[in-house]
C-alpha cells in the first residue's frame, strides 16, 4: 500500500489534509536518505575515480599533470548537465509530480553509472573510450540535476512545517554518507587486488555495484504517493486561477530571477571547499605531496563522517532559530579558514590534513544542512521543483565541476596553493552577501506562529 505523505505530528495535514502516522514518515525518511545516497554515490564514485584511476585508463598516453586535467574535464562534463537536469525535471516535476520523476532520474542514474563500469579502456579502443566515458558523465549529470529537488521537496513538503529544516537534511546527509560508501568500497576493491589489476578491471566493481539502486527505484515506486501540497495543486489545477502551472520553468525565470542567483549563491562556500576536499586534494595529496591512496582516502572519509551528525543538527536548528543565520555563519566560516586549511595541507601530515578537512566541513555543514528547507521556501509551491533545482543546480556548474580542475591548473601554473585558498576566501564571501540579501523564510514570527508555514509569508 503506498504511503500518503502529508503531516506525521498527529496534527491535520498542510491546507487540510490528513496526518500521516509516525511510522509512515519514518519511512519516507529512510527511503529518501537510501536513494538519495545510492545516486550521490554514483556520482561522486566518478570524482574518486578521476582523481585516481581515469588519467592512467582513459587517457594513458599524456603526461600525469595533462591525464588529471582531462580527467577532471570529464569529471566536469557531470556538473554542465546538472542544471539542464534540474531545468527539465524542475519544469515536469512541478506539472506532473514530485515522485515520477525522482523514479526516473534514480533509474537513468543507476544505469549510467553501471554502463560506466562496463566501458573498455583507451589501450582496448582508443579514443572512442574517453569519447563514451564523457557521455555517459553527461546522462550521470542530468540525473543527478533533476533529483535533488524531488528527494528534497518529498522529503520538506511531506513534514510537518516546524520541522521542515531537519526533514531537509535527510536529502543532504546522503552526501556524506555517499562519500563514505564510495571511498569504503574504492579502498576495499583496490586493497584487495595488485595495483595491475585494479587498473585492468577492478576499478569497474565499484560502478557495477550501482545496480542496488534499482531496488529503491522499485519500493519508491511502489510505496510513496507525491506530496499533499502538490496533491491539493492538482486539485485546484480546475479552478481558474489554475494552481499548476503550464510553463513553471518560464513564470519562475520571470519573477524571481534575483533569488534564484542568490539561491545559486549561499552554495559558493559549502560547494568549492567540498569539491576540493573530496576530489582535488586526493589528486594533489598523491601527485605533489607524495601521500598514500588509502590514507588519504581515510582522511576524507573520517572527516565526511562528522558530517552524519552535523548537517542533521544546522538542520534542526535552523527550525528553532532560522535558516539565514546559520547559512551565514558557514559561508565566513569558509571564508576565515580558507588559507589555515591549505597551509595545514601543505604540512603533507595526515592528521594535521584531517583536522583542515574537518573543520572545513563543519563550517559547510552549517550552510548545507538549511539550504534544503531555505531553498524550497524561497518559491511557491506551483514553481518550487523549478525554482530550488535551477538555483542549486547552477552552482554546480559555475562552482562544483570546475573546482578540481581549476585547483590543479592554479597550483601548476603557480606552484603554490595560496591562490586556491584566495579562490575558496571569495567563494565564503560569495555564499555569506547572497545570504545577507536573501530573506528568512522561518523568521520569529512564524517560528511562534504554531500554525504558520515556513515561506508561505513570501508568495502570498
Amino acid at each position: 500500500m503506498a504511503i500518503p505523505l502529508a503531516h506525521p505530528e498527529g496534527q491535520p495535514g498542510y491546507a487540510g489534509l490528513p496526518a500521516t502516522p509516525r511510522r509512515a514518515f519514518r519511512k519516507l525518511l529512510a527511503a529518501g536518505l537510501a536513494g538519495s545516497s545510492i545516486e550521490w554515490y554514483d556520482f561522486f564514485l566518478y570524482g574518486t575515480a578521476a582523481a585516481l584511476v581515469f588519467p592512467r585508463v582513459f587517457f594513458p598516453h599524456s603526461s600525469v599533470l595533462t591525464g588529471t586535467l582531462l580527467a577532471f574535464s570529464t569529471f566536469w562534463a557531470g556538473f554542465v548537465a546538472r542544471p539542464i537536469g534540474g531545468v527539465l525535471a524542475g519544469h515536469l516535476g512541478d506539472k506532473y509530480g514530485r515522485k515520477p520523476v525522482v523514479v526516473t532520474c534514480l533509474a537513468v542514474m543507476g544505469s549510467a553509472t553501471f554502463l560506466i563500469g562496463c566501458l573498455p579502456s583507451a589501450a582496448a579502443v582508443g579514443t572512442l573510450a574517453p569519447v563514451l566515458l564523457v557521455a555517459l558523465r553527461f546522462v550521470q549529470g542530468l540525473a543527478a540535476g533533476g533529483q535533488w529537488g524531488g528527494i528534497v521537496l518529498l522529503l520538506t513538503e511531506s513534514a510537518s512545517p516546524k520541522r521542515r529544516g531537519f526533514a531537509g537534511t535527510f536529502g543532504q546527509t546522503s552526501v556524506p554518507v555517499a562519500v563514505i560508501i564510495s571511498n569504503l568500497i574504492f579502498v576495499a576493491a583496490s586493497g584487495l587486488m595488485p595495483d595491475a589489476a585494479f587498473l585492468s578491471w577492478g576499478w569497474r566493481l565499484p560502478f557495477l555495484v550501482s545496480v542496488v539502486m534499482f531496488a529503491v527505484v522499485v519500493y519508491i515506486q511502489a510505496k510513496v504517493e507525491d506530496t499533499a501540497e502538490f496533491r491539493q495543486l492538482q486539485r485546484a489545477a480546475s479552478r481558474p486561477d489554475n494552481a499548476v502551472q503550464s510553463a513553471p520553468l518560464a513564470q519562475v525565470v520571470r519573477n524571481k530571477w534575483g533569488t534564484i542567483l542568490l539561491g545559486c549563491g549561499i552554495l559558493s562556500a559549502t560547494n568549492s571547499l567540498f569539491y576540493i576536499s573530496v576530489s582535488g586534494l586526493l589528486s594533489y595529496g598523491t601527485g605533489s605531496l607524495g601521500l598514500e591512496r588509502d590514507p588519504l582516502l581515510a582522511v576524507v572519509l573520517a572527516g565526511s563522517a562528522a558530517m552524519l551528525a552535523t548537517i542533521p543538527w544546522s538542520g534542526h536548528l535552523s527550525d528553532k532559530v532560522g535558516r539565514r543565520p546559520l547559512i551565514l555563519i558557514g559561508g565566513l566560516g569558509v571564508a576565515v579558514w580558507a588559507f589555515p586549511y591549505f597551509l595545514l595541507v601543505d604540512t603533507a601530515s595526515l592528521p594535521l590534513i584531517f583536522v583542515a578537512v574537518l573543520v572545513g566541513f563543519v563550517f559547510q555543514c552549517l550552510t548545507y544542512g538549511p539550504i534544503a528547507s531555505f531553498l524550497s521556501e524561497l518559491f511557491a509551491p506551483n514553481v518550487r521543483y523549478s525554482g530550488a533545482s535551477l538555483a542549486y543546480q547552477l552552482s554546480a556548474i559555475i562552482v562544483s565541476g570546475g573546482t578540481p580542475f581549476l585547483m590543479t591548473a592554479l597550483i601548476a601554473k603557480t606552484g603554490s596553493t595560496m591562490p586556491v585558498a584566495a579562490y575558496i576566501l571569495i567563494m565564503g564571501l560569495v555564499t555569506f552577501a547572497s545570504a545577507w540579501f536573501l530573506p528568512e523564510t522561518n523568521p520569529a514570527e512564524v517560528r511562534a506562529d504554531p500554525h504558520a508555514v515556513p515561506g508561505a509569508h513570501l508568495y502570498r
